[in-house]
């Protein structure tokens, strides 16, 4: 097995109170099991990727949501506490799986990756859909149920179980 960990958003337009679509007080919650996670993985040789998302300012997603994580902006900034160091891969998204339209499968195959280990947000958006196309091409998938949130907390349960139960993410207590 050939891990890499997946970090999903964790931009300041969603981390931080005031931020165009914060994900509320369960932000302050999963930080540090991130942190704790980018430097177990770092420490093991295992490739770290963050997502982010990376809006156009006329983004279609914005027919259904406010407008956010606008390139160039500092809402669509990785947060510092989770700063990606110089051997880290950083790939901007525009739609909630990160494999869509990105080169992230590619980027991991080179690299020999065959799991992938989930943090971030949200549950039962981005971290679900990048977990379903993960699953579709080929990759096992873990879910660190602490460093995972919603601002739905009845819609983050519910995408567990469907990660868990669905898809056959190992979610990881």
């Amino acid at each position: 097995m050939k891990r890499a960990l997946v970090v999903v958003d964790m931009i300041e337009d969603f981390v931080r109170e005031g931020g165009a679509l914060y994900c509320g007080p369960s932000m302050a919650r999963i930080l540090p099991v991130i942190q704790r996670e980018i430097a177990r993985s770092r420490g093991a040789g295992e490739t770290v990727v963050y997502l982010k998302d990376d809006h156009l300012p006329d983004d279609a997603e914005f027919q259904m949501f406010p407008p956010h994580a606008i390139v160039g902006t500092k809402g669509a900034q990785i947060v510092p506490e989770l700063a990606p160091a110089k051997n880290d891969v950083v790939i901007p998204k525009r739609r909630y799986s990160g494999f869509f339209g990105t080169d992230l499968d590619i980027t991991l195959r080179e690299r020999a990756v065959d799991t992938l280990r989930l943090v971030g947000d949200c549950t039962n958006i981005c971290v679900l859909y990048t977990a379903a196309d993960a699953r579709n091409l080929g990759y096992a998938v873990e879910i660190v149920e602490q460093g995972v949130t919603s601002f739905d907390e009845e819609a983050h349960r519910d995408a567990l179980r469907e990660l868990e139960k669905t898809l056959g993410a190992k979610i990881l207590r």
